[in-house]
């Protein structure tokens, strides 16, 4: 092995040792005994925010209320809900809110659509006015105008 592979292995090593280790804030007698209900419940986890923390979700989040919230949701897919079933029954007690990627409804369509639609009017409304603003373009000549400006041009020639 050359010097340059042996420093890049060293390196790569000190680095994988510096990495923060990844978030456990699943207690250990929290986890249910079926791998696929954990695996069902740690999906779900994910999806819900902390109502503490607010940037985290409940699966990494320390906080006693999102220690409550796993335990719900674990004591829910034990009783046989449908993972949409436990979302609903969280998102009833806690709101919208409590889910990290809100799920669309008219009210989000509204939320994110108006400021579109308000730019969209706002460039119709500009576009109108200036069709019809006055002295868009150049103003007719009047008669005794247009007399002098012949008298000039036939001068210059």
């Amino acid at each position: 092995m050359n010097i340059f592979a042996r420093k890049f292995a060293a390196m790569a090593l000190l680095a994988v040792c510096l990495l923060p280790p990844p978030a456990a804030a699943v207690q250990p007698d929290e986890v249910l005994q079926d791998p696929k209900l954990e695996e069902r419940a740690r999906s779900l986890s994910a999806e819900l925010r902390c109502m503490v923390c607010q940037n985290q979700s409940i699966d990494d989040s320390d906080a006693e209320l999102a220690r409550d919230l796993r335990v719900l949701v674990r004591d829910r897919l034990k009783a046989g809900d449908s993972d949409e079933q436990v979302l609903d029954y969280v998102v009833a007690r806690y709101g919208e809110f409590v889910l990290l990627k809100p799920r669309f409804s008219i009210r989000n369509a509204l939320l994110w659509g108006a400021p579109v639609v308000l730019l969209l009017i706002g460039g119709m409304v500009l576009l109108v006015a200036s069709r019809r603003r006055p002295g868009r373009g150049p103003a007719a000549l009047s008669g005794e105008e247009e007399a002098r400006l012949k008298t000039i041009l036939r001068d210059g020639d």
